[in-house]
């Protein structure tokens, strides 16, 4: 048996990378998946993939934008209600834009509080109530960013809900602990995924080169921080923050090549 056998797992923004690596491990250790992701497709697409590695229907695509919180909040109480409840939740859904703090536009400005930080905060409330309903202790898990404790060039925006998350996670701890909720943020730092790599050909290399440890972070670096803290030897770890991040942010020096403002940009 794996070690989440039988756990009923959301996780949001996991048709590719970080999401989905999580969404793969837990499928793998037992759980039962709810995968999402804005992109019906990708999340048909990746629950597909996943559920043939681990030869058992245990991932479900729920496609879904977590801006809309309605339609978020069905589909977490959905899921719960067909599962009996709901063990754990990761709220990783989020998305990037560079722009310079003085070319920012409140369409852009709105849209990420909508995702990134509504999307999440009403994610982990839509959770924490089936967890009371059910009367089982859960684990909640924010993805956050180091962009959210170290500033970086033309990311004001993103950045702000961000460090917001790492807030959040301290509240909801605070407010939930006693139903028997954990909440943790994990904090990734450069972590190599199709994305980054669409935005910049050479990010192993150059994010190696500044990094303490010598290398970039891989999504199994989250993945393993994501599986402790959702873990029974994690019970006592609530309102963290654990950053993931080789040791970046101890001087936190940018990549010579790095694009501050790359010219592919993504939404998702």
């Amino acid at each position: 048996m794996g070690q989440f056998e039988g756990k009923s797992v959301f996780i949001t923004g996991a048709g590719q990378g970080i999401g989905y690596g999580v969404c793969r491990a837990f499928a793998l250790a037992g759980a039962y998946v709810a995968l999402n992701d804005y992109d019906a497709a990708l999340a048909e697409n990746a629950a597909t993939a996943i559920n043939q590695e681990v030869g058992a229907p245990r991932v479900t695509a729920y496609p879904g934008d977590v801006g809309d919180v309605t339609a978020n909040t069905a589909l977490i109480d959905a899921f719960a209600q067909q599962r009996g409840g709901l063990d754990i939740v990761l709220a990783n859904a989020g998305i990037t834009r560079y722009m310079p703090f003085l070319e920012a536009t409140p369409d852009v400005f709105d849209r990420l509080l909508a995702v990134n930080l509504r999307g999440t905060y009403f994610t982990a409330q839509a959770a924490a109530k089936q967890m009371i309903t059910a009367g089982r202790p859960g684990r909640i898990l924010l993805t956050s960013s180091i962009v959210g404790q170290v500033a970086f060039p033309n990311f004001s925006i993103y950045s702000l809900t961000k460090a917001a998350i790492q807030m959040l996670a301290k509240s909801l701890a605070l407010e939930l602990g006693g139903y028997g909720i954990t909440v943790n943020a994990i904090t990734p730092g450069a972590t190599l995924t199709e994305r980054v790599v669409r935005e910049d050909p050479d990010y192993e290399r150059n994010w190696a080169e500044v990094t303490v440890t010598g290398r970039v972070g891989y999504v199994e670096d989250v993945v393993a921080a994501a599986l402790f803290l959702a873990s029974p030897e994690a019970r006592q770890i609530n309102g963290h923050n654990l950053v993931v991040d080789g040791g970046w942010s101890l001087r936190s020096p940018l990549p010579d090549d790095h694009p501050t403002l790359p010219d592919k940009q993504d939404y998702a």
